[in-house]
């Protein structure tokens, strides 16, 4: 494709948009950005869409991530008919299981592994074919977990996939730069659906006040570092970690059961 004649509008691709850090993320960026707001459930994203600031801007896709050979031809097909080019990209998409390792068969550890990272490097695929998207593509956030760093019972599989994507994540800021530039955001404990079961345990919530010297997030903080992330006052910025857990891993004598972001 002649990038000097690729007129096609400009979005920034959030996966995972329909609820917490994704939904979050596409309120944060909508004033300024015209979006594509992935997720599975039609409905919720229509929502998101119609709560979002100039609502009719915005695109949606409908894909379900644990079909995973169906990603990239399920965007190709969207940008395709829709005249569109990604610049950003946000992987906010992530599922959890708590399961003791001895409980965890290959099909549910394959099963999180493409949700939180092969559907990642399926959306990439696209996103950097000259053919598809042109040359567009400038800014990369994936949405980590600072149990990336750390172990914690019954998320064996978690801690893997969000290691695997920081991993990624490095190797994609040397390989892509200067062109491209390529971060995580590590969320400490903050109330979404995946977190829900947690937060509605006394125990866990009286343990996350004591070991958050800032107490526990908001979906609202994290995409303020997404936000930040994407920005041209992050253009130096790339292969970096970004914690964002109000103090958390400052301390980490755990105590109860594990939250994930």
């Amino acid at each position: 494709m002649d990038t000097d004649s690729d007129t096609r509008d400009e979005y920034a691709l959030i996966t995972g948009a329909s609820s917490g850090i994704g939904w979050a993320t596409a309120l944060r960026l909508a004033p300024e950005r015209k979006l594509i707001l992935h997720g599975r459930d039609l409905d919720r994203l229509a929502a998101t869409k119609d709560a979002c600031a100039q609502s009719d801007a915005h695109l949606i896709w409908p894909c379900d991530f644990c079909a995973i050979e169906d990603v990239a031809d399920s965007l190709t097909k969207l940008l395709a008919e829709k005249a569109a080019a990604v610049n950003c990209f946000v992987h906010s998409a992530g599922m959890v299981k708590v399961l003791p390792m001895r409980s965890t068969d290959c099909w549910i550890a394959q099963e999180m592994m493409n949700v939180n990272v092969i559907s990642a490097t399926e959306v990439l695929r696209v996103l950097l074919s000259k053919r598809t998207n042109g040359q567009h593509l400038r800014g990369v956030v994936f949405i980590s977990s600072i149990w990336a760093r750390f172990g914690a019972r019954g998320h064996g599989m978690y801690c893997a996939t969000k290691g695997a994507l920081d991993a990624l994540m490095r190797a994609l800021a040397a390989e892509l730069a200067p062109e491209v530039r390529v971060n995580s955001v590590l969320p400490g404990a903050v109330q979404t659906s995946m977190a829900a079961e947690g937060f509605s345990d006394p125990e866990i919530v009286e343990n996350l006040r004591r070991d958050y010297p800032l107490g526990t997030g908001d979906v609202a903080d994290i995409a303020e570092a997404v936000e930040f992330l994407l920005s041209e006052r992050a253009k130096w910025v790339t292969g970096h970690e970004m914690v964002v857990d109000g103090g958390r891993t400052a301390s980490m004598s755990l105590k109860g059961r594990a939250m994930p972001e």
